[in-house]
C-alpha cells in the first residue's frame, strides 16, 4: 500500500472501483473498497488513474458527478487506517 495517499489518490481509487454513490456506503465500506481496488491494481496509482482517464472519455457527462462522489467519500477516509498488503 502507498505510504502516504491524498484525497484525490483515494478518489481516483474509488472513481475506479464499482462501489457508486446509490449504494450510500459508509465510510468503513469505502475503506474497504479503496483498500480491495489498490489489491486489484496491484497498488498501482497509475492504473487506477487510467481508469479514471477510459471512463471519463467513455461517460464524459457522468465524470464530474462520480468524481465529486468519490472526492466527497474519500474525504471520510483516514489514509492511515488502510490495510497494508
Amino acid at each position: 500500500m502507498p505510504t502516504t495517499m491524498s484525497v484525490s489518490e483515494l478518489a481516483q481509487v474509488l472513481f475506479a472501483s464499482a462501489l457508486q454513490a446509490s449504494d450510500d456506503p459508509s465510510p468503513d465500506q469505502v475503506r474497504m473498497v479503496i483498500e480491495a481496488r489498490l489489491r486489484a491494481c496491484h497498488e498501482d496509482l497509475a492504473s487506477c488513474a487510467g481508469c479514471v482517464a477510459q471512463e471519463a472519455g467513455d461517460h464524459p457527462e457522468a465524470y464530474a458527478t462520480r468524481m465529486r462522489w468519490a472526492l466527497c467519500a474519500a474525504h471520510q477516509v483516514d489514509p492511515t487506517t488502510l490495510a497494508a498488503t
